[in-house]
């Protein structure tokens, strides 16, 4: 028997997928401490507790955690609702975490600062592989570890406005006036954004679902106007699949934004990027430059930066990571999910010779493990940590028999030169598997009405 067998597994994050890791570690009778920097489970899931997502309960449910969970009684929801985030909280994580096999296992307001190997930087290889992991905690606590599953998510480290992938000038200067993605426009953020004009940048779902909600509150208060401003020369990528979408909800996100832009209640900027901000009197001026090097300005009172989200790898900087030079994921999973190649094509099942890195016993998981790709469904996450899991308990038969059934798009690709264009681009759609979405890449803050749109429907890449 290895030393390290008896130290635990280290799982960073009590989000939906590290809880579901730690109910994959007590199903494998594996030693595990989870660390979470939040005072509650799915602490970052709980700031955007008022989206709901699109993906229904039966995409968003752990097979181990919920083989825990009926054990206990819990009574599960409908499996084609669609779930706020906070309903993912309190009606799943906080239960799965109270359990008796997870609950004494769990720490919260535990930040992990850093990551090592005991007596080892990075430089040294001798011994290497039979060092225990030293965790840095902010607090001043130490931890070792057998391996680390880091599921600590993107959520607090979003992308700059800057397109490109630099602040923009004056961003730093303007920071009183812009939102993180996702505000609560309808609920508990709506003074802000009452009576006034704000600025969306991004393509993305989360700045779709932003835009709705910017919408619907412009509907009933005077005064309250909406622009949009994207990169591409069209917003196709955005309206999305229409009815060729697996996820009803998601492909009505796109079709009731599109009605709102083509009737004029969302004022739509295509081909700009920011360039600068500048505090105004009370608002703030946004310099927005053309692919083709003219700019506009443009005056508002609130900026919301849909510009989606990166990897912290600074925390295993003392580690021996192969990263994707572009995308910050693993070098050999980074090609199955690039966003430049990949829409409606297939993510591949992928588990833990996918997610390896050369440090032996760290992997990063769930969101973090897309690095900057938009693209994440909470049940890739679940297969991810079941793989590996069954890794570290020895078993690789099960760990390389990994499977995963994800809802097509019927988007066909997110490529630039397709958005540019907005042209139909699709051949025969793939069947079975398609690309997947999540917290980054698919939320609405209210239920979808599935009903015909009396506005034009949405004519997106693929869409009937």
């Amino acid at each position: 028997m290895n030393a390290l067998d008896d130290l635990p597994t280290v799982v960073i994050g009590a989000g939906p997928t590290g809880l579901a890791a730690a109910a994959h570690l007590h199903e494998r009778g594996l030693p595990f401490t989870v660390r979470e920097a939040g005072d509650t489970p799915g602490a970052a899931v709980r700031q955007w507790g008022h989206v709901r997502v699109f993906s229904p309960w039966r995409y968003n449910i752990d097979p181990a955690a919920r083989r825990l969970l009926d054990e206990a009684g819990w009574v599960a929801p409908d499996p084609q609702a669609l779930p706020t985030g906070a309903e993912l909280v309190d009606d799943y994580l906080r239960p799965l975490a109270q359990l008796p096999q997870l609950k004494p296992h769990l720490r919260y307001g535990a930040r992990v600062e850093a990551i090592s190997r005991l007596g080892l930087d990075r430089l040294r290889t001798a011994g290497r592989d039979t060092a225990p992991f030293l965790l840095h905690l902010a607090d001043g606590d130490e931890l070792l570890a057998r391996a680390v599953i880091d599921a600590s998510g993107t959520w607090g480290t979003p992308n700059v406005l800057g397109a490109s992938g630099l602040r923009a000038r004056g961003e730093a200067d303007a920071a009183a006036y812009l939102e993180h993605a996702l505000p609560d426009v309808l609920g508990a953020d709506r003074g802000r954004f009452v009576g006034r004009h704000t600025l969306v940048v991004g393509a993305g779902h989360s700045a779709a679902n932003t835009l709705l909600s910017l919408a619907d509150l412009a509907a009933v208060e005077p005064g309250t106007e909406v622009t949009w401003a994207i990169r591409a020369a069209a917003p196709t990528r955005t309206y999305g699949g229409g009815d060729a979408d697996a996820l009803p909800a998601r492909g009505a996100l796109g079709a009731r934004l599109r009605a709102h832009v083509d009737a004029g209640r969302i004022r739509l900027l295509t081909g700009f990027s920011v360039r600068a901000l500048t505090p105004t009197d009370g608002r703030v001026s946004v310099v927005l430059r053309h692919g083709h090097g003219s700019a506009e300005s443009i005056t508002v009172d609130r900026v919301v930066a849909a510009t989606g989200f990166r990897p912290d790898h600074s925390i295993a900087a003392e580690l021996r990571l192969d990263l994707d030079p572009v995308l910050g994921a693993t070098r050999a999973l980074a090609p199955l999910i690039d966003p430049n190649e990949h829409s409606c094509g297939t993510v591949p099942p992928h588990g833990v010779d996918v997610l390896a890195h050369p440090e032996q016993g760290y992997y990063a998981v769930g969101m973090k493990s897309y690095g900057r790709a938009p693209t994440f469904l909470m049940a890739t996450g679940y297969e991810q940590v079941r793989s590996v899991v069954a890794a570290l308990a020895g078993d690789w038969a099960a760990a390389r028999d990994v499977q995963l059934d994800l809802p097509a798009t019927g988007v066909c690709s997110s490529d630039s030169a397709v958005s540019a264009s907005g042209d139909d681009c699709c051949g025969p759609q793939p069947t079975g598997r398609g690309l997947s979405t999540g917290v980054s890449g698919g939320l609405r803050s209210a239920p979808i009405s599935l009903v015909a749109l009396d506005a034009a429907p949405a004519r997106g890449c693929c869409a009937s």
